[in-house]
C-alpha cells in the first residue's frame, strides 16, 4: 500500500503510474485495468480513475477494444523529443553560463563528481538519477522558466531511453566523460564550446539509446 502524506492521493497515484510507464515497468501494448491498479496500489477507484484520465491526456495510454493499453514513449516520440532538445538546450546552456553563480557551478561539478564515483561502482540507478540532475541543474539555472518548464518534462519522459543509454559500462563511461567536457566548457564560460559539447552528448545519447552504439 502506498503512503500518502502532503500531496493529494490522485496526484501521487498519477505520479506513481507515470513513473512506472516511463521507466518501462508497464510495457507498450500491455493492458491495465482500474481493478488491477487499485489492488496493486492499495487505493480506491476514484484516484485511479483520475490518474488514468491524466495519463490519457499525456498520451501515455489509450482505449482499445481490449481495454486500456499502455503506449509509453515510442522510439519516434523519443526522436522527436531529442530533436526539440537539440534545438533549445543550446539556449539553456547559454543562459546557465550567463547567469552562473559559484553555487550552481559547484552544484553542477558535484553532480559530475558523484557520477564518476558511481561509475566506478557500476551503479546504473545512481548514474541515471545524476544524469537527470546534471541537466536539471542547467535548466534551473538558465534564467528562463519557459525553457525549464519545456526541457525538464521532456527529460523526465525519456527516462527509459536514458537507462538504455547508460546500461552498458562503456556507454555509461562515455556519457559521464561527455558531462565532464560540458562542465569544463561551462566553467571556462566558453558558451560556443559548451553548446557544441552538449549537442554531441545528445546525439551520442540517441545512438546509445536506440542503436546500441558505443559512443
Amino acid at each position: 500500500m502506498m503512503d500518502y502524506k502532503t500531496v493529494s492521493l490522485s496526484d501521487q497515484v498519477f505520479e506513481h503510474l507515470e513513473t512506472d510507464i516511463l521507466s518501462g515497468k508497464y510495457q507498450r501494448g500491455e493492458i491495465i485495468t482500474e481493478l488491477q491498479l487499485c489492488s496493486e496500489l492499495g487505493v480506491s477507484r476514484t484516484p485511479v480513475r483520475e490518474a488514468l484520465r491524466r495519463l490519457f491526456q499525456e498520451h501515455l495510454i489509450e482505449d482499445t477494444p481490449k481495454g486500456t493499453m499502455v503506449l509509453g514513449i515510442t522510439p519516434k516520440d523519443y526522436l522527436d523529443m531529442s530533436e526539440i532538445r537539440l534545438r533549445i538546450e543550446e539556449l539553456a546552456v547559454r543562459g546557465f553560463i550567463a547567469n552562473m553563480t559559484e553555487d550552481n557551478r559547484k552544484e553542477l561539478n558535484e553532480a559530475v563528481d558523484f557520477q564518476e564515483f558511481y561509475l566506478t561502482r557500476g551503479d546504473v540507478d545512481h548514474l541515471r538519477a545524476l544524469d537527470g540532475q546534471f541537466h536539471e541543474i542547467i535548466y534551473a539555472g538558465c534564467g528562463s522558466r519557459v525553457l525549464q518548464d519545456t526541457l525538464a518534462p521532456l527529460h523526465k519522459k525519456i527516462q527509459q531511453y536514458r537507462h538504455n543509454a547508460l546500461q552498458a559500462p562503456l556507454r555509461a563511461r562515455n556519457s559521464v566523460q561527455e558531462h565532464r567536457a560540458i562542465l569544463e566548457a561551462i566553467t571556462a564560460r566558453n558558451a560556443d564550446l559548451a553548446v557544441e559539447k552538449m549537442r554531441q552528448h545528445i546525439e551520442n545519447a540517441i545512438d546509445r539509446a536506440l542503436n546500441g552504439q558505443e559512443k
